[in-house]
């Protein structure tokens, strides 16, 4: 059976309910999944999944939270351990437009991963964005 990590940071909780909206949608698609706070994931577990769905709320200028979820990404990207790997991004945000999911998309390809599909929601998800997540999730589940 496919495998996929959700890999998330959340400051106010936000986040973790779209991971958790995100890891029901994997399952309800039929895949293996677990959920992971990102000070409790290595880039070294990245090789034991099929597929990673990281999740990452924007921070300061529209960036990711440059204490845990910053150096996870950038050595999932130095390592080369996201080629080839399907996955999916998401997060919230609660001010500007959305500028840190587009160069978070541009890093995760320049990367050499098979972007599947992003999702973001400002704010706390409401129903429609929990919905959201686990088409995200299902997305995922997908391509693996």
């Amino acid at each position: 059976m496919a495998k996929a990590a959700v890999v998330y940071w959340s400051g106010t909780g936000n986040t973790e309910k779209m991971a958790e909206g995100v890891r029901a949608g994997i399952e309800g698609a039929g895949a293996e999944v677990e959920l992971f706070e990102v000070d409790s994931f290595s880039v070294d577990q990245i090789d034991g999944f099929d597929g990673l769905a990281l999740g990452c709320p924007s921070m300061g200028a529209e960036e990711l939270e440059e204490g845990s979820f910053e150096p996870f990404f950038a050595g999932a990207v130095d390592s080369g351990k996201l080629s080839g790997k399907p996955v999916v991004l998401f997060g919230s945000w609660g001010w500007g437009a959305g500028a840190w999911m587009e160069t978070w998309k541009e890093r995760t390809t320049d990367a050499g991963a098979k972007l599947v599909d992003t999702f973001i929601v400002e704010n706390e998800p409401d129903d429609e964005g929990m919905e959201g997540c686990k088409n995200l999730g299902a997305a995922l589940a997908g391509a693996l």
